[in-house]
């Protein structure tokens, strides 16, 4: 079996679209599958044509030609016309017997595009819908007028790719409400590799003095800053629980958009002090991190993008037997058992996420039953090659159809 993977970004960026890459790449290669992997234009610059990182072999894809450069719809199909050429170059070579293109749709056109023209079935991973993305930016009219155009790039990839995987049954009902049938439609779970995860680590005792955390009740996040993350429901909580908990200290690991709005408002609430912005770290010194918090938060606001997709972090979370508290947006909800695996709290309310954080640190003497069923949680459902398995089935469907003669294709169904 040979699969070409069409990607919007890899390693070297740290994301949890990359990780999830490699997770898939790694399972997939264990199975005695053989695969080809080529970001676009959107990965960003890259000094050669391909690029190893990390062990793993990324085929880039040159910036469209100068006349498709500006920025607006036509940087999009410039960025379309060269993946959609570096695809038919790599397809020529590679021989694969499966297209499998992830997110965003602009990835599944080209694909698509090339398919056809190749006779190659093609498969599209809706690990988001770019529709959801577009109402972030420009005027309500500019994003308007995105949201239903990518909306509709979305529904016509969905309808004609031949067959979808997506990453849970939120996506999924939506996938089916655009007119894709059920028999189409996969669920490839997000999931953990629980071997690169220790239950119940202690934490990194020199890197807890470095940053003045000896003694502190510590609450955190790692990751993107991102506005859906609801950070700053988790400041907000913070300086309602400091009068009964002067202890309390709040560790964010990361960057993004929404980092200096997040310094204003600790510095408004009077938590200069009791914040602490760790900034970006290596992916792999991210759990020495993860060891010095007592329990993780993950406020999420309620939105299409958090009712509909599941994150990583809460199955690390489990993995590690962390202590977190989630807020009830639809993604948390598939993963979470509230009070067995991990805590559920009201989206978008500061003062339930303060409760919330409050009684888990109350109830210490459950802690140790609630890890030990997060951990079997995980290692029962969500290891990745129990997921990364279920490509198997897809992929044999589409390759016999490929060989099957012309009048027989479809016989039987």
């Amino acid at each position: 079996m040979r699969i070409l993977h069409i990607l919007d970004h890899s390693l070297p960026l740290h994301s949890g679209y990359s990780f999830r890459t490699v997770a898939i790449l790694r399972e997939q290669r264990s199975l005695g599958w053989e695969t080809l992997q080529v970001t676009t234009p959107r990965h960003g610059p890259s000094g050669s044509g391909a690029e190893t990182v990390d062990g793993w072999r990324f085929h880039r894809t040159p910036p469209p030609h100068r006349f498709f450069s500006a920025a607006g719809p036509m940087l999009y199909v410039g960025e379309m016309a060269a993946t959609a050429r570096r695809i038919d170059e790599l397809a020529q070579s590679f021989y694969p017997d499966v297209l499998h293109a992830h997110s965003p749709v602009l990835n599944a056109l080209p694909a698509l595009r090339v398919g056809r023209k190749r006779g190659i079935p093609v498969v599209y991973e809706a690990r988001a819908l770019w529709e959801d993305a577009a109402v972030d930016h420009g005027t309500a009219r500019e994003g308007a007028l995105r949201y239903r155009t990518a909306r509709a790039l979305e529904t016509f990839a969905l309808r004609r790719a031949d067959h979808v995987t997506t990453i849970c049954e939120g996506l999924r009902s939506e996938i089916m409400s655009r007119g894709v049938s059920p028999g189409r439609i996969t669920v490839i779970p997000n999931a953990v590799d629980t071997a690169a995860f220790r239950l119940g680590a202690p934490g990194d005792g020199a890197l807890r003095a470095a940053l003045g955390l000896e003694g502190k009740t510590v609450v955190g996040f790692a990751g993107s800053f991102y506005g859906y993350e609801g950070l700053d429901l988790l400041l907000e909580s913070a300086a309602i629980l400091l009068p009964q908990r002067p202890d309390l200290r709040v560790l964010l690991v990361g960057g993004g958009p929404q980092e200096q709005a997040l310094r204003a408002l600790a510095a408004e609430l009077g938590l200069a002090d009791r914040v602490l912005f760790a900034g970006r770290v290596p992916h792999g010194e991210v759990q020495r991190y993860y060891g010095l918090i007592d329990v993780l938060a993950y406020p999420r606001r309620r939105t299409r993008l958090t009712e509909t997709v599941t994150p990583l972090k809460p199955l690390e979370a489990m993995a590690q037997g962390r202590m977190f508290v989630a807020s009830d947006v639809g993604g948390h909800r598939e993963l979470v058992r509230d009070g067995e695996t991990g805590f559920l709290f009201p989206a978008g309310d500061a003062q339930a996420l303060a409760r919330a954080i409050d009684t888990v640190l109350a109830r210490a003497d459950s802690w140790p039953s609630v890890r030990e069923q997060a951990r079997r949680f995980v290692e029962t459902e969500r290891t990745w090659a129990r997921s990364v398995a279920r490509y198997a089935d897809v992929y044999a469907a589409l390759c016999e159809q490929r060989l099957a003669p012309t009048g027989l294709k479809g016989a039987g169904s």
